[in-house]
């Protein structure tokens, strides 16, 4: 699966082994890279395809589409030595431990049996920060209705966070940041959830965490991330259409258009017989398609 950060130039391809030519077929079997690889222009050489962090393989993408293989030796664990986890959709997170505004917690006691959002920022004291953190505390109640926790990361001690909520409720009137944010300094924790930004660096040359944020689902597992570079913050109107949509799928087992928003038309699974679609949504309407296809089905669940 892959891993890909902010900042990244290339697919991130987690290898079973140590690099060898195996790592061509694991590339097209499993990720589907071709020879048209579309990477960004800081990338020399071509895609990075990551055994570890430490000890890499560098993979260029030939005209024939075939790949050779060099040693890397690149690092972004920021002088910790240890690599970047790969936290994939479906995956179980960690049950980590750590220091918070709210005290020594655990991540999956933290969670308990509620939905969750896990998400990261670059810095305490900081313009975009401030309004992102600001926004999601005045809507708190919104994620609360819907059963979902929130909890969020940088790289600050807890001191710096108590002292910088201040500053953010200051800013937002009405907010109460009654959410916890966890101090991650060693950056530990931010590499386990794959949350750090490999550009983006403070005084001493160390990476910061980007803006990302994860929805995880009762069982503790990844259902949704978002991935924002710390020049653009986040839209959580969008946040919790995406949480609207994930519970809807998991509690009646269907899927959810373009632009959907709740109340609107849903999608009948592709995986169901029309005999099965017709049993479990009765009345539902099948777009007709110039291939003939009957697989576009809406259903309302009003």
């Amino acid at each position: 699966m892959t891993s890909l950060t902010a900042g990244a130039s290339a697919v991130r391809v987690p290898l079973p082994c140590a690099p060898s030519a195996a790592c061509h077929k694991i590339a097209s079997a499993r990720f589907g890279i071709a020879p048209w690889l579309v990477v960004g222009p800081r990338l020399k050489g071509g895609a990075h395809c990551f055994h570890s962090l430490k000890a890499t393989a560098r993979v260029p993408v030939s005209a024939a589409g075939g790949y050779s293989l060099t040693e890397s030796s690149e690092d972004h664990s920021g002088g910790s030595g240890s690599t970047m986890a790969s936290l994939t959709l479906g995956e179980e997170v960690p049950n980590l431990e750590f220091d918070s505004t709210a005290g020594r917690m655990k991540l999956h006691e933290f969670i308990g049996d509620s939905w969750a959002v896990v998400f990261s920022h670059p810095g305490d004291f900081t313009p975009v920060c401030t309004t992102e953190l600001g926004k999601i505390a005045l809507r708190n109640g919104e994620f609360e209705q819907r059963g979902v926790k929130l909890i969020g990361l940088s790289c600050d001690s807890v001191e710096d966070h108590v002292a910088w909520i201040k500053d953010i409720e200051a800013y937002t009137p009405g907010a109460k940041v009654s959410y916890p944010i966890i101090a991650d300094p060693s950056r530990d924790l931010a590499q386990k959830l794959n949350m750090l930004d490999p550009d983006l660096k403070d005084s001493n040359g160390r990476p910061l965490t980007s803006r990302a944020l994860h929805i995880l689902g009762p069982d503790k597992r990844l259902k949704l991330s978002f991935l924002y570079p710390g020049s653009v913050g986040r839209n959580f109107d969008e946040v919790l259409r995406a949480i609207d949509a994930l519970q809807l799928a998991a509690d009646r087992q269907v899927a959810t258009p373009s632009d959907w928003k709740k109340g609107d038309k849903v999608v009948v699974p592709p995986s169901l017989s029309e005999g099965e679609a017709a049993k479990k949504f009765p009345g539902h309407e099948t777009v007709e398609l110039p291939s003939g296809k009957k697989y576009l089905r809406f259903t309302d669940l009003k």
